[in-house]
């Protein structure tokens, strides 16, 4: 495959964790740790690949509503990528950007998250963008709060500005786990013209064979914009 099909973004809805564990009758903590292992699978050959741009929805806004105890798991995840992985990959080069209301947060974890980004906003590897908190609904409502707050006019480029994505390009490829087909309110407005591939495996067992397989389906398509 030549560069030129490669997708400059690709988002990842990593979905199925649960489920995987179920299906092994272990704890769904456990599926949420083996999730974390296929992520670091999948942005190290994502990056060795080239791809510039790397997306993952790691917490959405619904998943409040799970039991406190799986949500604390996943923090406590989410804690140990930002110490451990997060740094590794700032060492590397890469650009880590972590998405969402993350002042909502618990205060370590949104510390946290700024840290890792202000220790590598000057690398210009790959930017892995790590969404937590965050919900395509409220990020389009915000964006607009923002421009009525500040008096400006709303144009295709200043709603972009606004949105909390802003400098980030829109995926060229969205890719999901699990079997299920929606978005899941992710980038709602970003989405417009993404190619979509829809993986049957859950995100655990989602491995570098099933990436280049997923590539090799998006470099097959002819994309079409507008029509």
């Amino acid at each position: 495959m030549t560069d030129s099909i490669l997708p400059r973004h690709i988002a990842f809805i990593m979905d199925g964790n649960g489920r995987w564990a179920a299906k092994r009758s272990l704890p769904r903590s456990n599926g949420h740790l083996a999730g974390v292992r296929a992520m670091r699978r999948i942005i190290d050959a994502a990056g060795a690949r080239g791809i510039k741009y790397i997306s993952l929805f790691a917490f959405s806004t619904e998943n409040w509503s799970r039991p406190s105890e799986e949500i604390e798991n996943l923090f406590g995840l989410i804690r140990r990528f930002i110490k451990k992985e997060a740094l590794q990959y700032v060492s590397q080069g890469y650009v880590i950007r972590f998405i969402g209301e993350l002042d909502m947060l618990p205060e370590d974890i949104a510390s946290g998250c700024k840290e890792i980004y202000n220790a590598s906003c000057d690398n210009t590897g790959t930017l892995i963008a790590v969404y937590l908190n965050y919900g395509g609904r409220a990020d389009i409502v915000n964006a607009c709060n923002k421009l009525i707050e500040q008096g400006l006019s709303v144009g295709e480029k200043e709603f972009e500005n606004a949105l909390c994505t802003s400098g980030i390009p829109a995926p060229d490829l969205v890719v999901r786990t699990g079997g299920e087909k929606r978005i899941s309110n992710f980038l709602l407005y970003q989405l417009a013209y993404s190619e979509f591939v829809f993986v049957d495996c859950y995100w655990p067992d989602y491995d570098e064979k099933r990436l280049e397989e997923t590539l090799a389906e998006y470099a097959s398509r002819t994309r079409r914009f507008g029509s």
